[in-house]
């Protein structure tokens, strides 16, 4: 049995393998997850499931005879914990006038319920927003109850209406077999089209990167080719062409600006330490936000979830120098790097920098994964739809590029 954490597009993958199983019990008439993975935590310690049922009992009786579930470790008449694929879930059924209190709790976090449970008398509620009303407040986003400061701006009326993935209205970070992505221009360009996107940006790595493929400054003009063809194709999809641009060890990046000038957008990221100080990091990546063609600059701290922290940068440095120059900074979908992490992204919305949440995807079938995760993490930082450049039609976002550029 897995008993450390893995993360969190690990467990959405064993989640999206249970949840017909709970939706296939006729005993249920509902079903949520809960705890980390409710909360978009990029790392996940346990899965939890909260079901609703009329007769809890008859529901976990049904839920353990599925074939899927019978490697049993712990069973109640309203618990089932269970192994599968080696990673143990917890499933809690609750009576209908219970769920809500019972999804509240397993959501978590421990401090953040302690802090709502102070304002109220015990007792059970139906639904989560009946649980808030009873301790007088909004009620409050699961991704955002850390036990921090959340109850008090609840209090005060100042939690916002976070982003949402239906606001999004294009991706500006994705790869094809032009570098190191799984699925060709065309099946990338089609999948984006297949869900309703209004703009893309085709963003492969430069030759400076570290990935196993990567696009060269030749090769950039037959991409431009099979772009031309794409958006005759596709005419109500706006497919900008761009690049994922490396920063070097001096700052500068690793195409020419001669080049870079002729894309579309210009993405910058920081992939290799280079044996560097978090100082001299930090040096490079102000260097690319002030560089005029620089529009996005991606996964800014480089984290590896559950295998590498991000760099020690000097964060409050970094987001003056976007907000100055109108340089947004992302927020990386990736199971990966979910980069900017929801504290930065919180520190970098409230510095006055414009983020951008992008999926950079590898492959099609992971495109909507990926966004969806990406926003999750931003939902995690309080960042609302005015912040998001992506949120935004194409007529603002290439005026976003172009006053970027006039600074040059």
């Amino acid at each position: 049995m897995r008993t450390a954490p893995f993360t969190l597009g690990r467990a959405w993958d064993l989640l999206e393998s249970l949840l017909p199983l709970f939706a296939s019990c006729p005993e249920l008439d509902g079903v949520e997850p809960a705890g980390d993975v409710r909360r978009f935590e990029a790392l996940v310690s346990a899965l939890v499931i909260v079901a609703r049922a009329a007769d809890p009992e008859r529901a976990i009786d049904a839920l353990a005879r599925q074939r899927e579930l019978t490697d049993v470790v712990e069973r109640t008449a309203r618990r089932l914990v269970v192994r599968f694929r080696l990673a143990q879930v917890d499933v809690r059924v609750a009576p209908r006038d219970e769920f809500g209190t019972v999804l509240f709790t397993a959501t978590g976090t421990a401090a953040h319920v302690s802090a709502v449970r102070q304002r109220t008398t015990p007792g059970f509620a139906a639904t989560e927003p009946d649980v808030y009303r009873q301790a007088g407040l909004p009620f409050i986003p699961p991704e955002i109850r850390a036990g921090t400061d959340e109850i008090e701006l609840a209090r005060q009326g100042r939690v916002p209406a976070l982003v949402a993935r239906e606001d999004i209205r294009g991706d500006l970070h994705m790869h094809t077999t032009f570098s190191d992505g799984r699925d060709s221009l065309t099946e990338m360009v089609t999948a984006y089209a297949t869900l309703g996107y209004e703009y893309i940006a085709i963003t492969d790595h430069s030759v400076g990167a570290s990935a196993s493929r990567t696009v060269t400054i030749d090769q950039l003009a037959r991409q431009r080719d099979e772009i031309e063809r794409l958006r005759e194709q596709f005419p109500s999809l706006a497919i900008l062409h761009g690049i994922e641009a490396d920063i070097l060890p001096d700052g500068r990046l690793d195409f020419p600006d001669a080049v870079l000038a002729g894309l579309d957008i210009v993405l910058a990221s920081l992939h290799e330490r280079d044996g560097q100080s978090g100082a001299r990091l930090t040096d490079r990546c102000v260097a690319a936000i002030r560089h005029p063609l620089v529009t996005v600059i991606t996964h800014p701290s480089n984290q590896l979830v559950g295998q590498r922290e991000g760099y020690d940068l000097d964060y409050p440095r970094l987001y003056a120098a976007a907000a100055e120059t109108g340089t947004a900074l992302e927020i990386d979908g990736a199971p990966g790097h979910l980069d900017l992490d929801g504290e930065h992204a919180r520190e970098a919305v409230a510095a006055g920098v414009t983020v951008s949440i992008d999926s950079d995807c590898h492959r099609a079938r992971s495109l909507e994964r990926q966004m969806w995760l990406g926003v999750g993490t931003a939902r995690r930082g309080w960042v609302e739809p005015r912040h998001v450049l992506n949120t935004r039609p194409m007529a603002e976002v290439r005026a976003f590029i172009d006053a970027k550029c006039g600074q040059g």
